[in-house]
């Protein structure tokens, strides 16, 4: 993404892993999730936790802060499961992404949001969109397709056969996270 070539403004959910602040399209949230008991999965990555039950589906969850190699998110009042849909041509994946905690919903102008540094990113600057600016912040935007593409993580969606899923199979949860993203 070219600084200046977008004008307007986009909403990004705001999370955090360790020190750093990460932001995700809105648009590919569906819930937010306190911690709750996640059940591993055996010969999976270890950055991929295993799977909650979200009202009957097994969904993957995937720790962020482990897949970026920046330790392990450890479990606190904090500690939230940030459930994403990934959509591919015409199907819609769900995963959930663990996270040490979700801070806010934040309006970024798009020509505050410069391109994925070169180099000295904590994380693969594929995995990054942009870095946007908030206030004497930056925040790191994720692209979450790329960051849920890998080839461990469509494996395990394989395995569970019941990742990928059509919007009617899991449907959007109404209540005090839906309030939360408006």
């Amino acid at each position: 993404m070219a600084a200046g070539t977008q004008t307007g403004s986009q909403r990004f959910l705001t999370m955090t892993l360790g020190n750093e602040i990460f932001a995700i399209d809105i648009f590919s949230v569906r819930e937010i999730l306190d911690y709750t008991d996640i059940t591993r999965i055996p010969q999976t990555p270890e950055f991929m936790r295993g799977v909650v039950n979200v009202r009957g589906n097994a969904v993957p969850v995937v720790d962020l802060k482990m897949k970026f190699g920046l330790g392990r998110v450890e479990q606190t009042l904090n500690t939230r499961i940030v459930i994403v849909e990934i959509k591919r041509d015409d199907t819609v994946s769900i995963m959930g992404a663990l996270a040490d905690s979700v801070k806010e919903v934040l309006e970024l102008e798009m020509d505050r949001i410069d391109p994925p540094p070169r180099m000295g990113a904590a994380v693969r600057t594929d995995f990054i969109r942009g870095i946007g600016k908030h206030g004497d912040r930056f925040i790191l935007i994720l692209e979450v397709e790329k960051v849920f593409s890998s080839e461990e993580i469509q494996d395990i969606s394989q395995v569970l056969g019941e990742a990928s899923q059509d919007d009617t199979s899991l449907p959007r949860q109404e209540g005090p996270d839906e309030a939360f993203l408006r």
